[in-house]
């Protein structure tokens, strides 16, 4: 058995979960949230959800832990959230938002300006001394996960001095640069 696959998800209150016709629909206090599966069998028993395979087959043992997952992200999402922060490393790197679009000076000869999505909410600070910080959060894992990185790609970290856009907490892997 998949060890993440066998352990049975909690239901919390506030949240309902539905299974119907290949798709899980869960709903919680902070949205809705959907997803299509296949190859397992999900089912909802008494305020836990229960992810099952029908063989021990590669493909199956793979979707079992992957479902169970997802399912179980969704859960959190729509109850707690998710929130990611980013950090801007760089003489004038800067971030400002207005509403849903985000401002971004990152050194190039002009600002990139990018639209979130609704589902995302941001939040930006510039305190004097510390590095400028971009907040995203939102109640689906994988939008806010692909918005961060979207961003992120904007201005990699280099390794010689650091300077970049970076994960709040992220270790960069840093090269000594010349010899003299």
């Amino acid at each position: 058995m998949s060890r993440i696959g066998k352990n049975p998800i909690a239901i919390p209150e506030g949240a309902s979960v539905e299974v119907a016709d290949g798709v899980v629909t869960v709903k919680g206090k902070l949205g809705t949230l959907t997803q299509e599966y296949s190859d397992v069998t999900i089912e909802v028993e008494d305020k836990e959800v229960h992810v099952a395979r029908p063989s021990d087959s590669k493909d199956h043992k793979a979707k079992h832990g992957l479902y169970r997952a997802l399912v179980s992200n969704m859960i959190k999402g729509v109850t707690q959230g998710w929130s990611e922060e980013l950090e801007l490393v760089g003489v004038g790197y800067r971030a400002t938002n207005q509403g849903q679009k985000l401002d971004l000076a990152l050194g190039y000869s002009h600002n990139i300006v990018l639209d979130l999505a609704p589902e995302v909410k941001i939040e930006t600070t510039a305190e004097k001394g510390k590095n400028p910080t971009i907040k995203l959060s939102s109640h689906d894992k994988q939008l806010l996960g692909q918005v961060a990185a979207k961003i992120r790609s904007f201005r990699k970290p280099e390794p010689y001095k650091g300077k970049g856009i970076k994960f709040k907490g992220e270790l960069l892997r840093r090269k000594a640069g010349k010899s003299a």
